[in-house]
């Protein structure tokens, strides 16, 4: 549970970083996105508004304007006119070296033919004005040197991002158990609680239920006596299962990790659930692949599939079929439990059954019996071995547990 927690911790930082540094990052490209193109516009409408030509007056505007003569003198631009016949004349080339005239022409071409009153073609901005006499005049700015700064600080957002996620996972992994210090504390309370109290309560149903014997032998067998000595049994089997699903939850939990045969343990452990699905009205079917060994605890995996097992026979409506398979994908063995439901449960009741004493239907569940901590106990299990265990609705309405176990084993410590 706490390594749960931890990672629900560092994933929730992750992305709430993530989040932020990635908006950061398009605020800033995007403000210098549209300061760069502001500034081209206004440089390439002087330009056409001028025919290329400009004075170095400031006016007015102050130093707008002298920013503006700035960016006019430092400009690389031609101007290209396309008359009605289809020729093409470059009428000025003086400001824009280390092009040839056909590179530029194709430039111009390609914009032409475009239709488009303006717009970029390749690293020019242009812009297309129509003539009286029928004549189309281009002025083209060469925006590779802006545009190579705007694609630079891209770049180097998008780096500096992915830094920073990449160190902040590391700080946050390094100190994701302070942060998380409170949490790991209560839940070592908790666990130490329900054991310590696990075991003083065993003395007294000890004594309830020899009581109860000697009771049963004075006075005979009597209503009173068969309740409380079955009230004791629930209670000394849900204390067992507290107290084991408690030390399931401990960091330092050993299992008693051998090879065994994984396919045996199933058979022999479901087998005995066939007689009782039987005398339920129901039936359950066994499909289960031979030779499928893994490293484990044997006695874990057998109590796993007890309570899958158990809680389909319970569950399962009169005359369903339930169905067992256990196969292997890979190095990884993959055991099923399909069995019918009276009513098919959503996203929000699937994802609580392996929480404690969750009923998805409590009147039918005490009815049936159980402590509500059985599915628990299976996830606890499968993730103890490095597995992992999901329930889910087939698309007849069917209700299925698919449990994931690595065959080579990674027991969890």
């Amino acid at each position: 549970m706490i390594r749960r927690i931890r990672r629900r911790f560092i994933l929730i930082a992750l992305a709430v970083l993530a989040l932020a540094m990635v908006l950061v990052a398009a605020v800033i490209n995007g403000a210098n996105w549209i300061n760069v193109r502001g500034e081209l516009t206004e440089t390439l409408t002087t330009l056409a508004e001028n025919g290329g030509a400009f004075s170095r007056g400031f006016g007015a505007r102050g130093k707008r304007s002298r920013g503006l003569q700035n960016r006019l003198d430092e400009s690389r631009y031609f101007i290209v006119v396309a008359r009605s016949n289809g020729d093409y004349t470059l009428l000025d080339t003086s400001r824009i070296t280390g092009f040839n005239e056909e590179e530029l022409a194709a430039v111009a071409r390609a914009a032409l033919a475009s239709g488009r009153s303006g717009g970029f073609a390749g690293d020019y901005l242009y812009t297309v004005s129509e003539q009286s006499s029928g004549a189309r005049v281009a002025v083209f700015l060469n925006c590779e040197t802006r545009l190579e700064g705007v694609r630079r600080l891209a770049l180097i957002s998008c780096a500096a991002c992915v830094a920073a996620i990449l160190l902040a996972w590391l700080l946050v992994a390094l100190f994701s158990n302070r942060a998380i210090q409170p949490l790991i504390e209560n839940a070592e309370r908790q666990k130490r609680f329900i054991t310590d109290a696990g075991h003083e309560l065993k003395t007294p149903l000890t004594v309830i239920s020899a009581n109860m014997d000697v009771l049963s032998l004075e006075t005979g067998e009597n209503e009173w006596v068969r309740s409380t000595q079955k009230q004791v049994a629930n209670m000394r089997g849900l204390v067992g299962e507290l107290i084991y699903l408690s030390r399931l939850d401990e960091e330092d939990a050993r299992l008693q990790w051998t090879a065994f045969d994984l396919s045996g343990a199933v058979q022999e452990t479901a087998e005995p659930f066939e007689g009782m699905a039987e005398f339920n009205g129901k039936t359950l079917e066994l499909s289960v692949e031979d030779g499928v060994c893994m490293q484990g605890d044997a006695s874990a995996i057998r109590r796993l599939v007890s309570v899958l097992c158990d809680n389909a026979v319970k569950y399962a409506p009169q005359g369903d079929a339930i169905r067992l398979t256990l196969r292997q994908e890979g190095r990884r063995a993959v055991l099923t439990v399909e069995n019918g439901v009276t009513a098919p449960m959503d996203g929000e009741t699937l994802k609580h059954l392996f929480d404690r004493f969750y009923r998805a239907d409590a009147s039918r569940s005490k009815e049936s019996g159980g402590y509500g901590i059985g599915l628990s106990v299976a996830r606890a299990i499968a993730e103890k071995h490095g597995g992992d265990i999901q329930a889910k609705m087939t698309k007849d309405d069917r209700l299925r547990f698919t449990a994931v176990l690595p065959l080579g084993g990674h027991p969890l410590r």
